[in-house]
């Protein structure tokens, strides 16, 4: 589904303004189909499995804006399925962003009302919740494979944002691309920084570094908080994958840095800070990052310059994971229309 290799380049202007690092970009934002994004790589292997076993319907999950849904219809449309996206929440008052597309494309958008849970909170531990979103999320999908099935579909089921040990894959991959270009390019860079969400991009990074013992590190800015055991449990997943696909490797967290510092007010809340700095790339590089992954997984590699986390005169790699319909949906326009008034 993907159009690979995607652009590696440096930010020469970001470069000279921060004087003592060189900051490159991985270009994944370019990957083609249903306007790019980190989540192609690992369809890839996720649609191939759906069509090898005969699904004929992609269903998966999500916020109300997800990527990764507007980009598991595009490749269902691409290979002749169809598409059910499940969104967690409320229809929005209005069509923006990514849910205009998904709508455009014919995908079907399932609405799970959340409001119960969210209106009886109070009291109860994290633990509890997640319980209920899941059970709520079951219900939905339930009733959604029985409607599909009574059609003749037969339903293949995606968890959120492709993180699966098939969705693994796809940035496992992508480390050897980004060895060969740096290769190609006579580049050596010291750490490659990218936005942790569900976190099937940072595993796949991951196990892809062990397994070609990479000279560089990963860093991780968290785009909402996560907690000790939720990164303890990607590590596990990391391994259970690789003794899965008999790789041969297991990751620790000493592999990697990871940091909450940089998630702003919320998981895809307007943020001042944010918008900033997708201002500050866009007339320094006329490169556009979104509010809710890329603009946070930015703003963190800046943070962590001037945090001193960097060593001075290293090379910095950042991966830009798409995202931009999220600059046109309804919430963030309204943030950036505070701040841009005629």
């Amino acid at each position: 589904t993907a159009i690979l290799p995607t652009p590696l380049h440096q930010l020469k202007n970001v470069s000279e303004d921060l004087m003592d690092y060189n900051i490159y970009i991985k270009r994944d934002d370019l990957t083609g189909l249903g306007l790019g994004g980190n989540k192609l790589r690992k369809l890839d292997y996720l649609v191939k499995k759906a069509l090898d076993e005969g699904y004929t319907t992609l269903l998966t999950y999500g916020g109300v804006q997800t990527n990764h849904g507007r980009l598991t219809a595009a490749a269902a449309a691409k290979f002749g399925l169809k598409s059910i996206i499940m969104c967690y929440g409320n229809p929005p008052k209005r069509i923006s962003g990514n849910l205009l597309l998904d709508r455009i494309i014919g995908s079907e958008v399932v609405f799970m009302d959340t409001s119960n849970i969210r209106a009886n909170m109070a009291g109860k531990t994290k633990e509890v919740i997640v319980r209920e979103y899941q059970t709520l999320k079951e219900q939905y999908t339930l009733n959604t494979i029985k409607r599909y099935k009574k059609l003749g579909d037969k339903v293949f089921p995606i968890p959120i944002g492709g993180h699966s040990k098939e969705g693994l894959l796809g940035y496992f991959d992508c480390i050897n691309e980004i060895n060969i270009q740096l290769e190609m390019q006579d580049i050596l860079i010291d750490y490659l920084v990218v936005g942790n969400g569900s976190g099937g991009t940072l595993g796949g990074l991951l196990l892809g570094s062990k397994y070609y013992n990479t000279p560089y590190k990963i860093m991780a800015s968290n785009i909402s908080e996560k907690s000790e055991k939720d990164m303890n449990d990607l590590v596990d997943f990391c391994n259970e994958t690789s003794i899965h696909f008999e790789m041969g490797i297991s990751v620790s967290k000493d592999d990697f840095y990871y940091t909450n510092k940089y998630v702003g007010i919320g998981y895809n809340l307007p943020d001042k800070e944010t918008r900033e700095t997708i201002s500050y790339l866009a007339q320094k590089e006329g490169l556009f990052i979104d509010p809710c992954y890329t603009g946070k997984a930015f703003t963190g590699l800046l943070g962590m310059i001037k945090e001193g986390i960097f060593k001075k005169g290293s090379n910095i790699l950042f991966l830009h994971t798409g995202g931009i319909p999220g600059l046109w949906t309804e919430e963030h326009e309204d943030g950036f229309n505070e701040d841009f008034s005629f």
